[in-house]
């Protein structure tokens, strides 16, 4: 539930976080290939066989085991596990904006994929998906060939569902594959979304203990969250806080590069492959809109020349759209740019003599 609109995102009827494990039998190609009449056969998971909850600090952390192993006397619905263990663990601190879900995996199946699903109460055109340096947008409804063919698709750190202005974020830290459906409910006339993770395959070609071994995801689930929220979660998950020493912490430094637009990212700072000891900074802008920004050098950077450089770091011919023989530049050093939707741009910072 979304606290500030107190917003319910899961569906009536469905289930948040449901593991569910189906048989992988892909025509050809085990390793690279799943084909979509995976989903014919499916089992959820939804029944663990331990529930323990704990205080840690001020959160709270509710701890979930399953097994995939068929209870005795109970229905195996047609996919049978091995006997692979999985813990998942729901944590919520105090101040959060998501819900963060740990899986602790011990696999050993054979011919299985093992998926993580949210059945959402969002009626999602289309979902977004991140790639890199950006995002970009894949229709749900099945109205063409190709949509059909779209029925797993790739993201990197996130995707993200929207009805209207309120959207649904999934973040993950390690697993890019993703499945989208949309049915509607007869009971109120609503519609569920139901966004699917894929966790972990067991293809038998070319090793028949392909990806059997131990796991850890993590994934947070973010409500009313719309596409700035979604990168929010994305980077949270993939570039975690770092605890120092209370020492180190008292010589920690300012940031090399602030920027003030929250549509604008850094993604990298590092030195200029020439040795030279010049800075290179790369940032781009991820929400496919048109932004000013202004870019803030530490003070021992801000009196160095800046230019603007190509991917390779080298300099642009006179005669090039990107090239400005000067960047504009204001008093206390920043630099001011305009970034084209999901643009790229690299500076340069030259080192002072």
């Amino acid at each position: 539930m979304d606290r500030v609109s107190g917003r319910e995102s899961i569906a009536p009827g469905a289930c948040g976080a449901l593991l569910q494990l189906h048989r992988d039998t892909p025509n050809a190609w085990d390793a690279w290939d799943i084909d979509e009449f995976y989903r014919h056969v499916v089992r959820d998971l939804d029944e663990p066989t331990s529930v323990e909850v704990s205080e840690e600090g001020a959160g709270v952390r509710v701890r979930f085991t399953y097994s995939t192993s068929v209870p005795e006397g109970a229905e195996s619905s047609g996919v049978t596990g091995a006997g692979s263990t999985i813990v998942k663990t729901f944590v919520l601190l105090p101040g959060d904006e998501s819900l963060e879900i740990v899986l602790d995996i011990d696999w050993h199946e054979r011919k299985k994929v093992l998926k993580l699903g949210f059945g959402l109460d969002v009626r999602a055109a289309s979902l977004s998906s991140e790639i890199q340096f950006g995002h970009l947008d894949r229709p749900i409804p099945v109205n063409t060939s190709w949509d059909a063919a779209r029925f797993e698709t790739c993201a990197h750190r996130w995707v993200h569902l929207a009805e209207g202005d309120y959207g649904v974020a999934i973040a993950n830290d390690s697993t890019y594959g993703h499945d989208v459906l949309r049915t509607l409910r007869e009971d109120d006339g609503g519609t569920t979304t139901t966004a699917r993770l894929t966790l972990v395959r067991s293809p038998e070609f070319p090793d028949p203990a392909a990806d059997h071994g131990r796991y850890t995801f993590r994934v947070a689930v973010r409500p009313g969250a719309g596409i700035a929220e979604a990168m929010e979660e994305g980077y949270r998950l993939n570039l975690p806080e770092r605890e120092v020493s209370a020492a180190v912490a008292a010589t920690a430094s300012a940031p090399l590069v602030t920027v003030d637009s929250p549509r604008v990212l850094v993604e990298t700072v590092k030195l200029a492959e020439d040795r030279s000891g010049d800075l290179v900074v790369r940032l781009y802008e991820a929400s496919g809109a048109r932004v000013p920004a202004r870019v803030q050098l530490d003070a021992a950077l801000a009196g160095g020349e800046v230019t603007a450089v190509d991917l390779l770091e080298r300099s642009f011919a006179e005669d090039a759209p990107a090239f400005r023989s000067a960047l504009d530049r204001d008093e206390d050093g920043a630099v001011r740019l305009v970034f084209h939707p999901f643009e790229i741009k690299t500076l340069r910072v030259s080192r002072q003599s």
